[in-house]
């Protein structure tokens, strides 16, 4: 226990037990107070209004973010990082703000310093401040006359990191392709830094679940980070400090941050493929192919999907190392012959030097250009060229859109439940508005169509507290109201939207592939966004039936519970074999029992 503490909390190697006798010995109490008011204490900027410490404070807590140091002079390396990471978790725990007491020991003792250890103290922490970008402010001191007669000063430090709110960069990239084709080595290596071994230790750190370690496969969805400096140089998990905090140190040293998606390859985990590609609205997707092993039936199975859904997509060959140079110009002609088939055409281009690299990225909005990396993930070969191609990569929402989406009214889709401490987290992602915190959104739909009013506690961001969520990001809210039954598919909407769910709606459909006629009484499994929920077919209008490839007007019906759907929504349905797509065009709308708390909120 007292190891695992010291990552928090750890002994300073400059604090001898003969050095606390000695300073035990040597101090007495004196009210004697330093009043210079302006100025700074050893670098670091007094507040306007320099206050005075007690001769006692309580003993250090564990938790919270409030530290006790005797001295911090002249710490090796090692120790300097562990003292960054514990500064960083009491900001954490403060939300952004941190008390230092200096010269103080855990018992809460003031013992104080020299002149020259407090300036070599206050020098450390400036130091530890400046590598998280974080202020220092001295607000209380005191003076202590030791029996000695020299003089010692003990100091209170605010320390204090607002958090970034302002939009970053940030692009949302699916990765998709058949199980065993290397996707989530794939993902271990961009992530951390470290090539796999051949056998598929990189996959370790991707993986959620037992299940996933022992078999190999992801059967549900991860997300990785990965991080650009201002000069294309990659963050990984070889840029941190400590493995508690890798997602935190990414995001605070990246300009533009990738957060991957790993979804499952595997047949019987399709449903979360398609919700993973449907509800977490990924700007690009990778599909990942195995030059072993050439194009998969899943593979098309992915290109599809993608197709369906409007993603533009980046193919990866993987396994290089293993596969023969005839294995790998095969499967990249088979490649081109699915890219470039009717109904698809699409132009592959291989990326053979970094210049094609910029080319197909900063170009990939224009035309219908497919890149094509070939890379391992033993080797190396070809992820610099994969890195350059995704430093490059635009998004796919313009300032002026993004700008256009903040005025409408607040939207949040929920991708997560989490019920951790008797408190409900959600994780989604904010598709409209601006979400602070305190702010007062509607949840639902309930069974009965109504929708309840909560509160926003807290806001997180790639797992780091902040205060403003903007349209197009992902983040992790804590609500605040009444205890309720949350599920994948709810919303939070702003009360100025007044929302109204549905159980049926009508879409303009497109069969692309079923063994016979679709008719009324059909179900099948419907996503849209991230809503997905059977569906049963009430009606076709002008038709019996649908074929393969006919189009036509269908209303649907949803089976279990009202969804919120909008006009202009992305629709995707399969049953076993049977596929289709098609976009949303009338939503029939059901009263809320409680529609009165409209008027009310709003008021």
């Amino acid at each position: 226990m007292d190891a695992f503490l010291s990552l928090f909390d750890p002994t300073l190697e400059d604090e001898t037990p003969s050095d606390m006798d000695e300073l035990n010995s040597n101090v007495i109490r004196d009210n004697t107070w330093q009043h210079e008011r302006r100025g700074t204490l050893g670098g670091i900027r007094r507040g306007p209004s320099v206050a005075i410490l007690p001769d006692q404070l309580p003993s250090e807590p564990q938790e919270g973010n409030i530290e006790y140091k005797l001295k911090l002079v002249n710490p090796n390396h090692e120790r300097f990082k562990r003292l960054v990471s514990q500064m960083q978790w009491r900001l954490r725990e403060g939300l952004g703000e941190a008390i230092y007491e200096i010269g103080v020991e855990d018992s809460g003792f003031l013992l104080g310093l020299t002149e020259e250890e407090l300036e070599a103290s206050m020098a450390t922490l400036r130091r530890m401040a400046c590598q998280l970008g974080a202020s220092l402010t001295v607000i209380r001191e005191k003076v202590i006359q030791g029996h000695d007669g020299q003089t010692r000063k003990a100091a209170e430090v605010l320390v204090r990191k607002v958090p970034d709110d302002q939009y970053s960069i940030e692009l949302r990239v699916a990765v998709l392709g058949n199980s065993d084709v290397g996707k989530s080595t794939l993902l271990g290596v961009l992530t951390r830094g470290e090539l796999d071994n051949g056998r598929g230790c990189a996959r370790l750190n991707v993986f959620r679940h037992r299940h996933e370690v022992c078999s190999g496969k992801t059967s549900s969805i991860s997300l990785q980070l990965m991080g650009f400096d201002s000069q294309g140089n990659v963050i990984d998990q070889t840029c941190t400090r400590s493995r508690d905090y890798d997602d935190e140190d990414i995001c605070s040293q990246s300009i533009k941050i990738i957060n991957f998606i790993d979804l499952a390859g595997d047949q019987k985990y399709l449903k979360t493929t398609v919700f993973g590609l449907s509800g977490y609205s990924p700007h690009y997707a990778v599909l990942v192919v195995s030059a072993f092993s050439g194009v998969a039936p899943m593979t098309e199975e992915h290109l599809s999907l993608a197709r369906a859904l409007d993603v533009p997509i980046v193919i990866v060959v993987t396994k290089t190392d293993i596969a023969s140079p005839q294995q790998i110009q095969r499967t990249i002609t088979d490649l081109t012959q699915t890219l470039t088939q009717p109904g698809y055409k699409r132009v592959p281009l291989i990326v053979q030097n970094e210049d094609d690299a910029i080319t197909a990225g900063s170009n990939h909005l224009e035309g219908n250009v497919v890149p094509i990396f070939c890379a391992s993930s033993v080797t190396g070969d070809g992820l610099s060229l994969l890195k350059k191609f995704l430093f490059v990569l635009p998004p796919r929402m313009s300032n002026k859109e993004r700008e256009k989406l903040e005025q409408e009214p607040a939207e949040f889709q929920i991708d997560e439940v989490f019920h951790v401490d008797n408190s409900i987290i959600v994780g989604g992602l904010l598709t409209k508005g601006v979400i602070t915190q305190g702010t007062t959104l509607l949840l639902g739909p309930m069974d009965n169509c109504s929708f309840v009013p909560v509160t926003i506690g807290s806001l997180h961001r790639n797992k780091v507290p902040c205060r403003v969520v903007c349209a197009g990001q992902s983040a992790s809210l804590s609500l605040e109201g009444p205890q309720l039954y949350l599920r994948k598919g709810m919303k939070l909407m702003s009360v100025e939207a007044r929302p109204r769910a549905c159980f049926y709606f009508q879409a303009r459909t497109q069969v692309l592939h079923h063994s016979t006629s679709i008719g009324r009484g059909f179900q099948a499994t419907v996503h849209i966004g991230n809503v997905r929920q059977t569906a049963v077919v009430e009606g076709i209008l002008g038709s019996r039936g649908l074929h393969t490839n006919d189009r036509g007007s269908v209303i649907f019906r949803f089976l279990r519970q009202p969804e919120l759907v909008q006009n202009g929504s992305r629709l995707l349905f399969r049953q076993g074999s049977t596929k289709g797509i098609g976009k949303v065009i009338q939503v029939f709308e059901e009263e809320p029992d409680n529609v009165d708390i409209y008027n009310g909120l709003a008021r």
